[in-house]
């Protein structure tokens, strides 16, 4: 149902007003997850009118919205749907239906077959009129990306004919049903959005517009012997569509220019079976309706020994004049793949570890994939019909914008360096300027420390040099280097860094049109950088935010700035407060001659700025830890903000939470920040349990708003506020080579300077963390007996056989971790032996006096599982209350609801228990033995028995 309503909005905050009056609030319970909402694919109509976005509930079905920007009353609500898009024109909005989640699980209880549950529907509504058409069976659906106000719905196979009854004369004769086509098309329907034109047709294996909507493509599979595969072409303007090509086995990656000039597409003869086919290159020049073989295998100018890869992005040049696609290697044949003689059972299956191998076998396992389907860019030169192989075996990183007017792209190839990845993540790469012309390289520079982008006009390749932490920009006519932030009096890079690893920097804004300057940034300020070194750097927010404390970035509200920032556009900023986490919006003035003007800056976390793409229209979204993040209408001016979301009316009903900025000294006496979160129902006369998080610096987040939702590995603040107790979260700053040591000279002071307040019941305190939290957790319960319980989620306890580890996610050695980035060592394990043992839990595993609860799953990528098993096992050998929660086939963080939902149940007993004094449930006092798994969950608590 499509709900259009003016009163919808104030009857929802009618009833929640009156359920509350008079009754004190309730606390969370882990029922209130699953309907707890989030806003999302907030989007504006290019002319500003129409705001869409999708209101979901964590677990059950959703509704999209459309709204008025300039009318919150005028709306529609569509359930259960999404993938909104409007028309160009503005006049119309169409997005998906999804059957209802609860019906799904009925049928699927049921058995059902996949090809027998609900499929998707389409819903198209005149925004003007309010009239609603709806299309069942819908696969997907497309709309042009620029210009055009055209639709084209892919629907599903048609349900299978049922036998039919006809009465001749006495008797009744049943005729079998129609035998269904052998095909993998189905019926598209191209039409325009008021649906006075339409075009069908049967068959239908892909489709896609041209950009701007001149041209729609579709191909068509083959149906049983009868009918061949083939690729057309539609032309929206006459209705004529044209046959491209038919007749081969398959095609692929069709792709129509820019300027609607060309099509080119992948084709191939071979059979679909066949183990090794080959793939052709086919252009199609639109108005001479002539289609040309263009690149195959046998092609001069292709990779040595190659062939068109059907893996390749097929592009064309932003002026025509080149089809970018890939290349691959042909297929190597292996004699001992082929050998037929040799039976399945009796093959060979080992890895070879390789002390010279670029790459680990972890990680060439986890790239296998990747590397199988690597293509290698080439063009085909249009008007003198050659092909030119840019990319290379060597050197195939190859960074182009087939919409620029470039002619030159940078590659790079980090070959020579990757040995070393799995212990030094900050590797050189060898960087090329390439001529997309000809395909020759020149090498710019050796071992680049950075990653090389090209400005705007292709005058100069620039990056960020972490060697020297340094801005520099590299002039390609010129062929010199400059060192563009060299004469600045503050620091480019990040002076909060506190790791082994080369520090980044704070970023740039990017470049001016015709790369007139260069826009960087420091900690609070925005520099404005000559490339030529004519003019000398102009801080353009003449130092108001080093003077307030403020950080100022640009806000981006233009959707393309492929030619750079224009001087004449809107020079809005975004403005942080390093100290108090104020958050808005400035005008800046990119001459430079003008400080930074308020716009809107308030106690509040601002973020999704949205502009309308021909309008000075906006959306926004904002957020406090009590008010969700909706969405805002508003213009630039920000003067007035409409509310257009109202997710989550229920929290009205449950105690919330407050949040405060707490200031504290580190044992060391540097300034530090943390977030304390109370009840809403706070009373400094009573005594509260107190839980402590952390994980590295948290207190930029004050505004943030979070949301009640089951655990993927850590506490959820909202709930436990929510149940009376206090929420701790400090910040941390490490000292190189003490990462365990500078959690202690951190977090401690932290919680003694809450505890001095007075409403802290000192005695019934914990900690919790994961992965890294996690190995803060363990580290603390070694040094300190203060928390009453902890709990450790995927904790490194021995970074001594951690250190020889693998990172499974990515198939990476663990090495760089300790050596350069989180863990913070500095060093190797033989450079720095007593360095790892001394941050080593596990070492002083008999030092803990605090029960604590473990989780870590048996399939974590990030963290090695055995680290929990070292430290469950140190425990239970020195006899201390620990238990270790392993959800099968989970990661490092759980992704299954049902699993988080159970982790958030057993954390909340747990701290209950040894906070509040609950009765310990079951699953601790007599564990679950695996004779039992699956069939009881032992929440029950030891005094219901």
């Amino acid at each position: 149902m499509i709900i259009r309503t003016k009163y919808l909005l104030g009857l929802i905050f009618f009833f929640a007003v009156l359920s509350t009056q008079g009754q004190q609030k309730r606390a969370l319970t882990h029922a209130d997850y699953d309907g707890w909402e989030s806003v999302s694919s907030d989007r504006i109509s290019a002319n500003g009118q129409w705001v869409g976005f999708e209101v979901n509930p964590q677990d059950g079905d959703g509704r999209l919205e459309i709204v008025s920007h300039s009318n919150a009353q005028k709306r529609f609500v569509i359930p259960r749907a999404n993938r909104l898009s409007f028309s160009h024109d503005n006049n119309f909005a169409v997005g998906r239906i999804v059957a209802e989640k609860d019906a799904i699980k009925l049928l699927k209880l049921k058995k059902t077959k996949a090809d027998d549950m609900p499929k998707d529907s389409l819903f198209i509504i005149n925004l003007a009129s309010g009239t609603v058409e709806k299309l069942s069976r819908v696969k997907s659906f497309a709309t042009p990306d620029k210009v055009g106000n055209w639709l084209a719905v892919h629907f599903e196979k048609e349900l299978p004919k049922k036998a039919v009854k006809k009465e001749e004369g006495d008797t009744t004769k049943v005729a079998a049903p129609e035998k269904p086509k052998k095909t993998d098309g189905t019926t598209l329907l191209v039409r325009s959005f008021d649906g006075k034109t339409t075009y069908e047709y049967d068959r239908v294996k892909s489709y896609g517009f041209s950009e701007n909507g001149g041209y729609l493509y579709y191909v068509k599979a083959t149906e049983d012997t009868l009918k061949n595969a083939g690729i057309f072409l539609l032309d929206l303007k006459s209705g004529i569509s044209q046959t491209i090509d038919i007749g081969k086995t398959d095609y692929m990656s069709p792709q129509i220019s820019d300027s609607n000039k060309y099509l080119a597409f992948i084709t191939t003869e071979d059979s679909l079976k066949a183990e090794k086919p080959y793939y052709d290159l086919y252009l199609y020049d639109i108005a001479k309706a002539s289609n040309q073989k263009i690149a195959d295998k046998n092609t001069a100018g292709i990779l040595a020994g190659g062939m068109v890869s059907k893996s390749g992005r097929i592009n064309f040049s932003a002026d025509d004049s080149q089809v970018y696609f890939g290349t691959t290697t042909d297929y190597k044949e292996y004699e001992y793949e082929s050998d037929t003689t040799i039976l399945d059972e009796e093959r060979v299956k080992l890895d070879i570890w390789g002390w010279q191998d670029a790459e680990i076998q972890p990680m060439q396992l986890r790239n296998k994939n990747r590397e199988e389907n690597r293509s290698y860019l080439a063009a085909y030169n249009i008007k003198d019909k050659k092909v030119i192989q840019i990319g290379d075996e060597q050197v195939y990183n190859i960074n182009y914008d087939p919409k620029s007017k470039l002619k030159i792209a940078l590659a790079t190839d980090d070959s020579p360096y990757r040995r070393e990845y799995s212990w030094n993540t900050q590797i050189g790469r060898d960087t090329y300027l390439v001529n997309l012309e000809t395909g020759s390289k020149t090498l710019i520079q050796k071992a680049l420390s950075g990653y090389a982008q090209l400005s705007p006009a292709g005058k100069y390749a620039y990056w960020y040099d972490n060697s020297d932490s340094s801005w520099v920009a590299y002039d390609i006519a010129a062929k010199t280097f400059k060192n563009l932030s060299e004469n600045l009096d503050v620091n480019v890079y990040n002076e909060l860094h506190d790791s082994p690893s080369l520090p980044g920097s704070y970023g740039a804004a990017g470049w001016l049109k015709d790369d007139k300057g260069f826009l960087i940034y420091d900690k609070y300020d925005i520099w404005k950088i000559d490339p030529t070194g004519k003019v000398a750097p102009q801080n353009i927010t003449l130092g108001a935010g080093r003077e307030q404390n403020i950080e100022f970035r640009r806000q981006r509200i233009e959707t393309e700035e492929r030619e750079g920032i224009d001087p004449a556009s809107p020079f809005i900023l975004t403005a942080f407060h390093e100290f108090n986490k104020k958050n808005g919006f400035f005008t800046g003035d990119i001459n430079g001659k003008k400080a930074p003007s308020e716009i809107i800056f308030t106690d509040n976390r601002y973020l999704g700025l949205n502009k309308a793409e021909n309008a000075d229209l906006l959306t926004i979204r904002r957020s406090t830890v009590q008010e969700y993040a909706n969405v805002y209408a508003t213009d630039l001016k920000m003067s007035q903000l409409t509310q257009l979301s109202f997710a989550n009316p229920q929290q009205d009903e449950v105690n919330w939470m407050t949040v405060e900025l707490v200031d504290y000294l580190a044992n060391d006496n540097t300034p530090l920040q943390g977030l304390l979160f109370k009840p809403e129902n706070f009373d400094p006369k009573k005594k509260y349990p107190m839980m402590v998080y952390f994980y590295e610096r948290n207190s930029d987040g004050l505004h943030n708003y979070r949301a009640p939702a089951p655990s993927a590995s850590t506490i959820n603040i909202p709930y436990f506020v929510s149940n009376e107790y206090l929420v701790f979260v400090p910040d941390i700053k490490y000292d190189l080579g003490l990462p365990g040591p500078s959690a202690y000279n951190c977090i401690i002071p932290g919680v003694q300077s809450i505890v001095a307040k007075g409403f802290v019941d000192a005695d019934n305190m914990a900690i919790q963390g994961q992965s890294w939290g996690g190995y803060q957790v363990a580290h603390l319960i070694t040094r300190t007996n203060m928390f009453k319980a902890a709990g450790a989620g995927a904790p490194v306890v021995n970074m001594t056989s951690a250190y020889g580890g693998i990172r499974w996610g990515t198939g990476m050695s663990r090495m760089f971790q300790y050596e350069q980035t989180q863990s913070r060592i500095g060093g190797t394990l033989w450079e720095k032996p007593m360095y790892y043992l001394q941050n080593s839990p596990l070492f002083y595993m008999d030092r803990v006096q605090t029960p604590v609860l473990i989780m870590h799953n048996d399939a974590d990528g990030a963290v090695p599982w055995y680290q929990g098993i070292e430290m469950f096992m140190a425990l239970k050998r020195l006899n201390q209350p620990a238990w270790l929660l392993q959800y099968n086939g989970e990661d490092h963080n759980l992704v299954q609801r049902k699993n988080r939902k159970d982790l958030s149940i057993r954390l909340s007993q747990f701290f209950d228990h040894y906070l509040k004094g609950a009765p310990a449930p079951l699953w601790m006092t007599e564990g679950l033995p695996a004779v039992e798994k699956g069939r009881t969950l032992k929440y029950e608590l030891e005094d219901e028995n």
